[in-house]
C-alpha cells in the first residue's frame, strides 16, 4: 500500500509513480524456460551456427488485443508478468518479425489461463505466404514447447479454436532459431548485469546499475540537467550491432550512442536530435568495450530515465545472458564458521550524518539491521579510496565476507585483514564488483577486517547496509535470536477475528485499533473514528466509503490495525474477503513493521502488502514488498490475474502469505501468485527487511495515486466484506 510518507532522499523531482511494477516471477517451470532461452547452445545446423532466442523484444502484431494493457508486444518482451490477449472471438493470431531469414527450431508457448485448443505455428518469409510448421487440435494450455522445422523472417501462431469463453492469451511467445557466425547480431543482451555508471542519479533509488537488470520495473534516472549520460562496462571489445532504449516518460530528444576502447575517448555510432521517447529499437555498427548513451537535450524539465538498455553483439563473448528472475548468488556461511563481526567496533574513512542519510556511522554495518547503513560523507568522502574496517576483539580465521551493498557500490575493491589495523594483507580482490549482495568465500588470519574501496560505481561514496565477517575465532557478540521457522501447512491459530458479532456490532478492541486521519498517496477520503465500520450481523465486518464531508475531504472510509494488540513474525496470515466494483476504490488487506510504531519511518520498517485491488478492474489483483531500497513504484512485487477470469467483487476470496527466513509465497484460493525469495530480492534489489514483527492492516480508501480518481460511476456507499482474519504459525 506504501501508505507512509516517503523517507526524506525520495527523489525531488519526479512526478508521482505509485503502484505495484509488473510481474517479476512466475512458475518455476516458466523461470527455467526463460533461463534456458537466454543461452546459445550447441545445434546440429549451419558450421559456425548456434541455437537462440529470437524473438524477445522483436516487433510483434496481433489480430487483435483485449485491452492496451494487454499488447502484442507483451508477448515478447522477456517478462512472464505481461502478456498478450485477444478478443474473445476466433480465429486470433499473434505474429513476430525476426528481422532476417533464419532456420527456425522450437518455439516455447506459455499461455495464460486463456488458452487455444486448435492452433497452428506458421513461418513466412514475407509475412504474407505462409507454412505451417506445427498444428495441433489438442492444445492443453499451460507451457508448450515444441519443436518445428522452417525458415523464416515471420513466425505465427494462429489460434482457430480457443478453450475457455474468453480471448487467447500469451504470456511469452519465444521463438528459437540458428544464428550464424560473427556476421549476425545476436540476441543475447551483451549489457544486462555488466557494470553501469552515470553523470549522475536522481536519488539511491535510481541508480545506473537499474538500467542493465533485466529488470523492465527498475530504471536509472538522472538530475535535471543538460547534459548527462549513462556509460555501460561491457568487459571486452565487442562488436557492437544493436542498441535498445527503453524511456521512462523522462526522455532525451537529443543523444548519442558512442563506443569506447578505454572509456575516455569516444566515437558516435547513433546521433539523433529528434528523440521520441518510448522503446527505440537502434540498428547500429561500432566496436568497443564501452557503451554510453550521452543525452544533450531532455524533452520534459525532469532528468532522463530509462527503465532498460539492451545491447546486441556479433560473435561471443562475455556476455550475460537474460534471465526472469536473475539466480542469487548467495552462499551460506562455511561449516562450523561464526558470525564474528556482529556489534563490533568500525572506523570508517568518513561517514555521512545529514537529512539524507541520517546516522549512517560505521557501526550501521554491523548491527544485522539491514535496513540501517554506513555510508561515506557527502561533504568529504565522495573520492577513491574509501573504506570500512571491523575490529573482531581478538585474532580469528576468516572464510566469509558478506557485503550488501547500497545503490553506491565499489566495482573495484579488496577485502583486508590486519592484526593491528596498521598493515593490511589482501584475502580478497575484484575489479568487477556488482553491488547488491556479494557473498565471498575468503582465507585469512587477524583481528581486523577491512573493505578497502578504490573504484565506485556513480559520483556518489560508497555505502553499505551490511559487512558481515564469519570464521572462528576472535570474540564473537551472539546476534539476538529469531524466531523459528514454521512448517507448513501451519496448524496452530495464534490470531482470528471470524466477525461473529450481532449487526451493528463494532470491531473487538481487544484486537484491532480504529486509525483516523487523511492517508497518503494523494488519497482522497477521511478514515472516521469508528462511523464506516460495523458487522453485519452474518459473519462478516463491513467497512464501507461515502460520499459525504468530514475531516476537510468530500469521502469517509475506514481504516484499523491490530498495532498494539498483536504483532506476528512468520507464519500463515490469510484473510477471506469481499472487494468492492468501481473506478477510485483501493481496498487492502496489508502488514507494517511493528517498528514503525517506535518512530522508524516508511520504508525502512518493511511492508507487506498481502492483498490489493483496484476498483476499476476487480479481475487483477496485486502483492508487494516495500523497503528501503525498492516502494513505492518500485516496489517487489506482482499484478496477477485472478485464476480463471473470475471477478474479485462477486464473491468471497482468501488471500494468503506464507512467510519464513526464507521468503514469502502469497497465494490466492489457494493458488499461488507470487514467490519473493530472500537470497533472489538480496541478490538483485536490495536488503530484506523482513525478519521482524509486523501489524495487520484493514482499509478500504478511495482515489488517489493508484487507483485513480473516483466518477459518476463510482457507487456510493461501496463496501468491503471481511469474513475472517486468521494467523497460524
Amino acid at each position: 500500500m506504501d501508505r507512509a510518507v516517503p523517507p526524506p532522499d525520495a527523489p525531488p523531482h519526479a512526478p508521482p509513480r505509485h503502484g505495484v511494477p509488473r510481474r517479476r516471477l512466475a512458475a518455476v517451470v516458466v523461470t527455467m524456460v526463460a533461463l534456458l532461452g537466454g543461452y546459445l547452445v550447441a545445434s546440429a545446423g549451419s558450421a559456425g551456427a548456434a541455437v537462440a532466442l529470437l524473438s524477445q523484444n522483436r516487433p510483434a502484431t496481433a489480430s487483435s488485443v483485449e485491452s492496451a494493457a494487454t499488447p502484442a508486444s507483451a508477448a515478447v518482451d522477456g517478462n512472464p508478468g505481461t502478456r498478450w490477449s485477444s478478443a474473445a472471438a476466433d480465429p486470433q493470431w499473434l505474429q513476430v518479425d525476426l528481422g532476417s531469414l533464419v532456420p527456425v527450431s522450437r518455439v516455447v508457448l506459455n499461455w495464460e489461463g486463456a488458452y487455444a485448443r486448435a492452433f497452428t505455428i506458421q513461418v513466412s518469409a514475407n509475412g504474407t505466404a505462409w507454412t505451417t510448421v506445427h498444428t495441433t487440435t489438442a492444445g492443453t494450455g499451460g507451457v508448450q514447447d515444441l519443436t518445428v522445422s522452417g525458415t523464416g523472417r515471420y513466425v505465427r501462431l494462429n489460434a482457430t479454436q480457443r478453450a475457455t469463453q474468453w480471448g487467447v492469451s500469451l504470456w511469452e511467445f519465444q521463438v528459437y532459431g540458428e544464428t550464424g557466425g560473427s556476421a549476425d547480431c545476436g540476441t543475447a543482451n551483451a549489457a544486462q548485469g555488466r557494470p553501469a555508471t552515470a553523470s549522475s542519479t536522481q536519488s539511491s533509488m535510481f541508480p545506473a546499475a537499474a538500467a542493465v537488470d533485466g529488470d523492465a520495473g527498475t530504471r536509472w534516472s538522472s538530475a535535471a540537467a543538460d547534459p548527462q549520460w549513462l556509460q555501460i562496462d561491457l568487459g571486452a571489445s565487442r562488436s557492437i550491432c544493436g542498441v535498445t532504449l527503453s524511456w521512462e516518460a523522462a526522455y532525451a530528444t537529443a543523444f548519442q550512442v558512442q563506443t569506447s576502447a578505454t572509456g575516455t575517448t569516444w566515437t558516435a555510432i547513433y546521433s539523433t536530435t529528434t528523440g521520441t521517447g518510448g522503446t527505440q529499437a537502434l540498428t547500429v555498427s561500432g566496436t568497443g568495450r564501452y557503451l554510453r548513451i550521452h543525452t544533450t537535450a531532455r524533452g520534459t524539465a525532469y532528468g532522463v530515465s530509462l527503465w532498460e538498455v539492451q545491447v546486441r553483439v556479433s560473435g561471443t563473448g562475455p556476455t550475460t545472458p537474460p534471465t526472469t528472475t536473475p539466480p542469487p548468488t548467495t552462499t551460506p556461511p562455511p561449516g562450523g564458521s561464526t558470525l564474528l563481526s556482529y556489534g563490533k567496533p568500525a572506523v570508517a574513512s568518513s561517514s555521512q550524518h545529514d537529512s539524507n542519510c541520517w546516522e549512517c556511522t560505521p557501526a550501521r554495518a554491523f548491527d544485522q539491521d539491514p535496513a540501517s547503513r554506513w555510508a561515506t560523507s557527502s561533504t568529504t568522502g565522495w573520492v577513491d579510496p574509501g573504506w570500512i574496517y571491523v575490529d573482531l576483539g581478538a585474532t580469528a580465521t576468516i572464510r566469509q565476507v558478506v557485503l550488501q551493498w547500497d545503490p553506491a557500490y565499489a566495482t573495484s575493491y579488496q577485502i583486508q585483514v590486519s592484526p593491528d589495523a596498521s598493515s593490511w594483507t589482501s584475502v580478497y580482490s575484484t575489479t568487477t564488483g556488482r553491488g547488491f549482495r556479494e557473498a565471498l568465500t575468503v582465507n585469512g588470519t587477524g583481528r581486523y577486517v577491512r573493505m578497502y574501496g578504490t573504484a565506485r560505481n556513480s559520483p556518489y561514496g560508497y555505502s553499505l547496509w551490511e559487512f558481515q565477517v564469519y570464521g572462528s575465532g576472535g570474540n564473537p557478540t551472539p546476534p539476538p535470536a529469531q524466531p523459528a521457522d514454521p512448517t507448513f501447512p501451519a496448524t496452530r491459530l495464534v490470531f482470528s477475528d471470524e466477525f461473529n458479532g450481532a449487526a451493528g456490532g463494532k470491531p473487538d478492541p481487544a484486537k484491532w485499533t480504529i486509525d483516523p486521519g487523511t492517508g497518503q498517496n494523494n488519497e482522497v477520503q477521511y478514515y472516521t473514528n469508528n462511523n464506516n465500520v460495523q458487522l453485519d450481523g452474518a459473519g462478516s465486518l463491513v467497512l464501507e466509503a461515502r460520499r459525504e464531508t468530514a475531516g476537510g475531504r468530500d469521502y469517509t472510509s475506514h481504516r484499523m490495525n491490530t498495532s498494539n494488540k498483536f504483532h506476528v513474525q512468520y507464519g500463515r496470515i490469510e484473510a477471506r474477503i469481499r472487494v468492492p466494483k468501481g473506478n477510485g476504490l483501493w481496498p487492502a488487506f496489508w502488514m507494517m513493521g511493528a517498528d514503525f510504531l517506535t518512530g522508524r519511518p516508511w520504508p525502512y520498517n518493511g511492508e507487506i502488502d498481502i492483498m490489493e485491488v483496484l476498483g476499476r478492474n476487480t479481475l487483477e489483483g496485486y502483492s508487494t514488498l516495500h523497503a528501503p531500497a525498492y516502494n513505492g513504484g518500485g516496489g517487489y512485487g506482482q499484478r496477477y490475474t485472478v485464476p480463471g477470469g473470475v471477478d474479485l467483487s462477486a464473491g468471497f476470496h482468501v488471500w494468503a502469505v506464507e512467510w519464513d527466513s526464507r521468503g514469502m509465497t502469497f497465494s490466492l484460493d489457494g493458488q499461488t501468485v507470487f514467490v519473493a525469495s530472500k537470497a533472489t530480492v538480496e541478490s538483485t534489489r536490495g536488503p530484506w527487511v523482513f525478519d521482524h514483527p509486523f501489524y495487520l492492516i484493514l482499509n478500504l480508501a478511495v482515489g488517489g495515486d493508484f487507483p485513480g480518481p473516483v466518477d459518476g460511476s463510482t457507487p456510493f456507499p461501496s463496501r468491503m466484506y471481511v469474513d475472517y482474519v486468521r494467523v497460524y504459525q
